[in-house]
C-alpha cells in the first residue's frame, strides 16, 4: 500500500465538513488503496466540537484513516499538504444576499490562500425528468458564476435510454422546459434549501466536493467532461479574463484543461455573459475590500 497522503479540509467542525469527512476517510475520493493523514482546520471557538468530530473518525475504524490532527493554526494545517479542501467560509442564512458574504469571506480565502503558498506542496490541487438514474446523464454543464445567475446548460448533454445515447432534447421533448423552469430550479436549488432547511446546503454540497475531488486526483472518463469554476483568461469563449468561472474541463494527470470548440448558440451566449457580467462585479468589490 502507498505512503499516506496529507488531506487538509477546512472549517472542519462545519456542518459540510461533518457529511465530507467519512466520505474521504473511507476512500471515496482518493481511492480504496490511498492511506490517508487527515488534517483538520477550525477557528479556535470551535475546537472542542472538533475534538467530538475526531472522536467519531477514530471510533469509525477505517482503515486507511492512519493520522488525525485537529488544529486552529494555519501553519501546522497547510504544512506539506498533497489535497485541500477548503470547505470554511461565513455560512450564508435565510435572507441573506452573496454581497453580504462577500467582505467576510475575502477575508478568509486571502488568508488560507497565502497559508497554501506558504507550507503546502507545490504540486497541492436531469434524470428525474426522463425517469432515469442520474449516471445515465453526462456532460451537462455549468456556465459562470456559483449564484442564481448560473447558467446549466443541456445543449451537449447526452442521455442514456433504451441502450443508447440521444441529445437531452431529444430525450426530453420539451424545449420550452429546459430553456425555462429546469434553468430556474438549478438557480434557486440553494434558496429553496434554505427556505426548507433554515440552513444552507450540506449534505449534497459535501458530495459534489467529494466528486469534485475524486475527478482532479483520477481524471475524467474519456468523451466525458465535468464542470469546474476555472481561471477563466486565455478561454476560447470570449468569457473576460481574470476571472474563476466556471467552464466544460477535461482532467488528465491532475491538470484540468478548458473544453474548447463547443457550439454556443444566442440563448446560451445571452446566459453566459449575464452571469460573466455578475462575476467582474463581484471580482472587483472583493479588489476593493482587499485594497489591492
Amino acid at each position: 500500500m502507498s505512503e499516506p497522503i496529507r488531506v487538509l479540509v477546512t472549517g472542519a467542525a462545519g456542518q459540510i465538513a461533518y457529511s465530507l469527512l467519512f466520505s474521504i476517510a473511507k476512500g471515496d475520493v482518493f481511492g480504496k488503496d490511498q492511506p490517508i493523514a487527515l488534517l483538520l482546520l477550525d477557528i479556535t471557538p470551535m475546537l472542542p466540537v472538533l475534538d467530538g468530530v475526531v472522536m467519531e473518525l477514530q471510533d469509525c475504524a477505517l482503515p486507511l484513516l492512519r493520522e488525525i490532527i485537529a488544529t486552529d493554526k494555519e501553519d501546522v494545517a497547510f504544512k506539506d499538504l498533497d489535497a485541500a479542501i477548503l470547505v470554511g467560509s461565513m455560512p450564508r442564512r435565510e435572507g441573506m444576499e452573496r454581497k453580504d458574504l462577500l467582505k467576510a469571506n475575502v477575508a478568509i480565502f486571502k488568508s488560507q490562500g497565502a497559508a497554501l503558498e506558504k507550507y503546502a506542496k507545490k504540486t497541492v490541487k436531469l434524470a428525474m425528468r426522463c425517469g432515469i438514474p442520474a449516471t445515465h446523464v453526462k456532460n451537462v454543464i455549468i456556465w459562470g458564476n456559483h449564484s442564481s445567475t448560473q447558467y446549466p446548460d443541456v445543449h451537449h448533454c447526452l442521455v442514456n435510454m433504451s441502450g443508447g445515447e440521444l441529445a437531452c432534447f431529444d430525450a426530453v421533448k420539451d424545449d420550452a422546459w429546459l430553456k425555462g423552469d429546469f434553468i430556474a430550479t438549478v438557480q434557486q436549488r440553494g434558496n429553496a434549501v434554505i427556505k426548507a432547511r433554515k440552513l444552507s446546503s450540506a449534505m449534497s454540497a459535501a458530495k459534489a466536493i467529494c466528486d469534485h475531488m475524486r475527478e482532479i486526483w483520477s481524471g475524467t472518463p474519456e468523451g466525458e467532461f465535468t464542470s469546474m469554476g476555472v481561471y477563466s483568461s486565455g478561454n476560447s469563449y470570449g468569457v473576460a479574463d481574470d476571472l474563476i468561472y466556471s467552464f466544460p474541463v477535461q482532467i488528465k494527470d491532475k491538470t484540468w484543461k478548458i473544453v474548447d470548440g463547443l457550439a454556443i448558440n444566442d440563448f446560451s451566449r445571452l446566459k453566459m455573459d449575464a452571469t460573466a457580467a455578475e462575476l467582474m462585479e463581484e471580482r472587483d468589490a472583493a479588489v476593493s475590500i482587499l485594497g489591492v
